[in-house]
């Protein structure tokens, strides 16, 4: 297949990857090369350094977002807004003269469902958030035979349809290629906390909870809100509670694979939850904030306390230590393989492939809610 990919742009698609959206948008895209379908990905022009062997890349911009307009000064200004409007007018532009057999859409924007929608492209949109207002409509507004949708857990199913989810909708389970995460049998008595440290990922409560456990504590990841960090997590930085920086991802597994749990401290409606199974690769338990979709990813291999509760949190840290290392490997084998991801990714392009129009439908849309740029020009 012609597959091109929408990635989001607010950060590189480029190892060390910044969150989960840009480690998934990348994996997928490698690991659909390495099937033989050509790939093209749609993202900020400077993850072109990074892009997987065989994957062509589109640049949406020349540099990722954030670099210009930081998303927690900028979410929400008209600035932004604008920048971004006309970042997928373009791409809108593209995708349509780009005679792709799908489109796999991984970003955030209103414009592209709709674009799917209304010119009769076969598009699976995998929502990576909770829903927020101007994405629920335009996902709403765009449901179709050959625009499907897909959520990383049953729980996300259920918040972005709550009244029942359409038949175009379904579960693609984030998925990991196992040998990026070697497992390791035994544990050095620490614990490990990834992902961006921001206030919704609680990593404050990670450090409280391990002090207050005598755990040692390493933190992994991007310091995307330096005054949360500065505020909230360096105070709690000490000889046994320290930051390991942002490591790129074989460096990454090597050092998670050695602590005996992982701290995984989401404060919003967690989706999925992919540094959790990360760690469960290498064998380490969890020891979780019960949120979202965290119970559904982690199982039985984890151990659980309430939001905003350092002392339940360490108690649960100090359970989780204690669990069967195999059994998070066998889980994330048999879950959340990245085969078993490509494989699921590959039946639901089918589906929307089939269901593709004879006939352009023409649904039209506001202009903001569908703007797309005159013009065409060779994809690169």
């Amino acid at each position: 297949m012609r597959i091109a990919l929408v990635a989001h742009i607010r950060h590189p698609i480029a190892p060390p990857f910044a969150g989960g959206m840009e480690a998934h948008s990348w994996h997928l895209a490698r690991h659909l090369a390495d099937r033989g379908h050509e790939v093209t990905v749609f993202a900020s022009g400077d993850s072109a350094s990074g892009m997987p062997a065989g994957v062509r890349i589109h640049a949406v911009l020349p540099v990722h977002y954030d670099a210009e307009f930081p998303w927690h000064r900028y979410h929400g200004t008209t600035v932004l807004t604008d920048h971004l409007d006309h970042a997928y007018a373009r791409a809108a532009r593209d995708l349509l003269r780009g005679r792709f057999d799908v489109i796999h859409n991984n970003g955030l924007h209103r414009f592209i469902p709709r674009l799917a929608a209304s010119e009769g492209l076969p598009m699976v949109t995998s929502l990576h958030v909770p829903p927020f207002d101007v994405l629920r409509r335009a996902v709403h507004d765009s449901v179709a035979p050959w625009v499907r949708f897909t959520t990383t857990s049953q729980v996300q199913v259920r918040r972005w349809w709550p009244n029942g989810a359409p038949a175009e909708a379904s579960v693609l389970s984030n998925g990991i290629d196992l040998a990026d995460w070697p497992y390791v049998p035994q544990g050095d008595g620490s614990a490990v906390w990834c992902g961006r440290i921001t206030p919704t990922k609680g990593t404050h409560l990670a450090a409280q909870a391990a002090r207050l456990a005598g755990v040692p504590l390493t933190i992994f990841g991007t310091i995307e809100h330096r005054d949360y960090f500065e505020a909230e997590v360096r105070p709690h930085l000490s000889s046994a509670i320290r930051y390991g920086g942002h490591l790129a991802g074989p460096a990454l597994a090597r050092e998670v694979g050695k602590a005996s749990a992982l701290l995984f401290t989401p404060l919003w409606d967690e989706p999925f939850g992919l540094a959790a199974i990360e760690a469960m690769a290498t064998g380490l338990p969890v020891a979780c904030i019960d949120m979202g979709a965290v119970r559904e990813v982690v199982g039985d291999t984890g151990t659980y306390a309430p939001p905003h509760d350092p002392e339940a949190l360490a108690e649960a840290l100090k359970a989780a230590i204690g669990m069967s290392r195999p059994a998070c490997r066998a889980r994330v084998e048999q879950h959340f393989s990245v085969q078993r991801m490509i494989d699921r990714a590959e039946d639901i392009y089918t589906e929307a492939i089939a269901g593709r129009p004879v006939r352009r439908p023409g649904r039209s849309f506001a202009p903001h809610e569908l703007r797309i740029a005159p013009g065409a020009r060779q994809l690169a």
